[in-house]
């Protein structure tokens, strides 16, 4: 595939060869590496604070609000600095970042599971930090993959497909956390060693996942000059108020998130109480989890059929109908596994073309602004997901002390209720807020978005 070199006046645009195969799942690798880092925290710390830590699940829940709004705060920030590296080795102007960045994450991710034998107080310093820097960390990871996609390609069909290989990569890495960690744990005598073990060896796996990205992906989508604007404040701001499309996005996904992951959290405590068995969780997960592959798998042909946007809407109805079922019908284990698949499978649609609309949203951008920022693009689109990640992770926290959550013991047919409104009734709830808002708000067609690339194309070719 050719290279695309763009001046900061006048994009270059050349046609471009098909991406291979081995390129696109590579790409996949990045999100599943991500993924053995980021689902731990997602699915696992809010349980390890409550149950090994024994900090209050309200406290809990604000460390979880807190560290998430510091990251949303730094994130534009990190993007920022990532688009104004003057500097651009060999390796590109994002890869470098997979490459290093994922072995500290790593280490942080394996520390965030480490509780202090200290006060109450000092542990929640403790996790107040730790996760704050973990978050640090994850940004300076996470924005320069995310904005790796739009720099690989501006092939419409090629950013589907680097799309599905990435929400494939995403399902596969929850899949596989949300199957193992959990019956691994349990050979632990000790949990406070269990847990640090478990997530080290996961964490090696995800390393490993980012490495495969970068040593098989390439950059053809290539700034050489930093912004002539200096960085400021205003800066990126102005990268955000002109960007409509942008805001949309960042609306929709601060609701849509904020469903999924509140449905990691409150899983294994349906499984513990609501059904019995923690370990269901496992095998509730694999078939889950794996169910939602089908709507990744359809979701090239759904694209090409509907267009991106009535793809998502059509996810978030599906995901939402099953939701509501789940929540009114008794807890059955084998019904409950039924709906909760067909949930998952409706919310992977919507959650796998959103990589492709942020990268068409970077276009966008430039097209707007005569601008490219991929990473300070793709920071303020993150910086809704952390604002939906604290949302979800104070939410469960705040929601588990409302309802009398008490920790490994049996809990009273009000909080059996409670847990179960926080696994379905938000989702549907919040999911339906995220489908309006797209429906409503989300105004760039796929249509216009290839006016936009036929205009990109049409600049002076340095």
């Amino acid at each position: 595939m050719s290279q695309i070199v763009i001046n900061r006046d006048a994009s270059i645009h050349v046609k471009e060869k098909k991406l291979s195969l081995k390129e696109k799942v590579s790409y996949g690798f990045g999100d599943f590496g991500n993924g053995f880092m980021f689902d731990l925290g997602q699915i696992y710390l809010l349980k390890f604070f409550t149950d090994v830590a024994g900090i209050p699940a309200v406290y809990a829940g604000s460390i979880f609000l807190v560290s998430k709004l510091f990251a949303a705060i730094t994130d534009p920030i990190v993007g920022s600095a990532i688009d104004y590296r003057k500097n651009i080795g060999p390796r590109g102007k994002f890869r470098p970042y997979l490459l290093f960045g994922s072995i500290v994450l790593a280490v942080l991710t394996v520390l965030i599971f480490v509780s202090p034998d200290v006060s109450i107080t000092w542990k929640l310093v403790y996790a107040y930090a730790s996760y704050m820097l973990w978050g640090v960390a994850y940004s300076f990871v996470n924005i320069p993959y995310g904005s790796l996609g739009a720099a690989i390609t501006q092939d419409a069909e090629d950013r589907t497909a680097l799309s599905t290989f990435r929400q494939i990569g995403s399902l596969g890495a929850l899949l596989i956390t949300s199957v193992i960690v959990i019956p691994i744990l349990v050979q632990f005598n000790n949990v406070h060693i269990g847990y640090p073990v478990v997530m080290g060896m996961m964490s090696v796996i995800g390393v490993a996942g980012f490495y495969i990205c970068y040593r098989n992906c390439k950059e053809r989508i290539i700034v050489h000059e930093a912004p002539k604007e200096k960085f400021s404040f205003t800066s990126v701001a102005k990268t955000f108020i002109i960007n409509k499309p942008l805001l949309t996005l960042v609306l929709m996904t601060i609701f849509s998130i904020s469903a999924y992951n509140i449905k990691s959290a409150m899983l294994v405590y349906f499984a513990q109480y609501n059904l019995h068995n923690v370990q269901l969780m496992s095998y509730m997960s694999f078939i889950i989890i794996g169910s939602s592959f089908l709507g990744v798998v359809f979701l090239p042909k759904l694209v090409k059929r509907f267009g991106k946007k009535q793809t998502a809407m059509i996810g978030f109805s599906i995901s939402i109908a099953a939701d509501l079922a789940n929540f009114f019908l008794p807890a059955n284990v084998y019904l409950f596994t039924i709906l909760a698949s067909i949930a998952f499978i409706g919310i992977s649609i919507p959650n796998g073309i959103t990589w492709a609309l942020v990268s068409d949203i970077i276009d966008y951008g430039e097209w707007k602004s005569g601008v490219r920022k991929e990473a300070t693009t793709y920071s303020l689109f993150n910086f809704s997901r952390k604002l939906a990640q604290s949302l979800s992770g104070f939410l469960s926290g705040v929601g588990l002390s409302l309802i009398g959550y008490v920790p490994n013991a049996a809990q009273t047919a009000d909080t059996l209720t409670g847990i179960k409104g926080l696994l379905l009734l938000y989702p549907a709830i919040a999911l339906t807020c995220a489908m309006l808002i797209i429906g409503w708000m989300y105004k760039l067609t796929d249509r216009q978005h290839a006016e936009i690339i036929k205009e990109l194309n049409s600049a002076k070719t340095h």
